[in-house]
């Protein structure tokens, strides 16, 4: 498959990366505003990419895209940029929403008209309401949010290391926004079936100090990274990168994704079937009733937030 990235920013520089040391994908194209920013980074990683799988890295324009069967969209503020680093604000990533969204009103129409049949993933911050977005610009519902997958891969992380286990052996989810308004699915989290609220909670500690110290590991972990290093991009990249696998090759392997809900009237995640056409389906996961309205609670933040946003 033939796979473009928009932005050659830190995340877009992360996702050419990742999808071609893995393999991803047998063509990648970069586009950027700037070509020497998106031709210097193909360059230079095309080196270091004959030791991984083979994989064509070119650099070039919006036409370059033509036959792309995913297109990932990277351009816009980042938090840092945007002014969203601040652990106090609730609007969190969606402070960048506005100026973002503009930008997506005029590269999306772009992607479509040289890469008609491709889907759009959405990797900008925030990428639910852009996601919104990018269907009205795309006029096509072949769109979907990068979502809470990265989310729900740091709370297995955090949730293995308090627990001592290998995180790759830890089942829980994060859904709703991939923002402040996340919801943490608590009542299905699991190590080797076993429940652990309450089983494996440490004795030191309640179940409800568990949690949120917990949580607060995985809200602000973008934050964390950005303090250090001045940009999360490194995970969101392999991300993506693993999302296009299981568009390529029609996986229909099953992760929380951001793509458009109807009953929620905007696009949050959800556990979904990914494979050849995107979300081929979505999965409704048994919630308890904290759940459901911290989940409906998430939607209405979504639903606020894009209003807001209309030109």
């Amino acid at each position: 498959m033939k796979v473009g990235i928009v932005g050659a920013g830190e995340v877009g520089a992360a996702c050419l990366h990742s999808l071609a040391l893995r393999g991803s994908a047998a063509e990648v194209v970069l586009v950027n505003r700037t070509p020497e920013r998106a031709r210097g980074n193909v360059v230079d990683l095309q080196y270091g990419a004959l030791l991984g799988p083979p994989v064509r890295l070119s650099a070039g324009g919006y036409d370059d895209l033509a036959g792309c069967g995913v297109v990932a969209v990277t351009v816009g503020l980042n938090e840092r940029e945007g002014g969203a680093t601040d652990r106090h604000d609730p609007a969190g990533r969606l402070r960048l929403l506005a100026k973002n969204a503009a930008i997506y009103r005029d590269v999306v129409p772009r992607i479509v008209k040289a890469a008609p049949d491709a889907i759009l993933l959405v990797v900008t911050d925030p990428p639910d309401p852009l996601a919104d977005v990018a269907r009205e610009a795309a006029g096509h519902d072949r769109v979907l949010s990068s979502g809470t997958f990265l989310d729900s891969l740091r709370l297995r992380w955090h949730l293995g290391r308090r627990l001592d286990v290998d995180p790759r052996s830890v089942e829980a989810l994060v859904l709703g926004e991939h923002g402040t308004s996340q919801v943490y699915v608590w009542s299905s989290a699991r190590v080797g079936a076993t429940p652990i609220v309450p089983s494996l909670i440490p004795k030191a500690t309640t179940a409800a100090q568990f949690r949120a110290a917990v949580e607060e590991d995985v809200k602000f972990a973008n934050i964390d990274i950005i303090e250090g290093t001045g940009a999360s991009r490194l995970g969101i990249g392999v991300v993506v990168a693993r999302i296009v696998e299981m568009i390529a090759r029609d996986e229909r392997a099953v992760i929380p994704i951001g793509s458009w809900q109807e009953r929620y009237g905007v696009t949050l995640s959800l556990p979904s079937v990914v494979g050849r056409m995107g979300v081929e389906r979505v999965l409704e996961p048994a919630l308890s009733p904290e759940e459901e309205r911290a989940l409906e609670a998430s939607a209405g933040a979504l639903r606020e937030a894009r209003r807001s946003a209309r030109p």
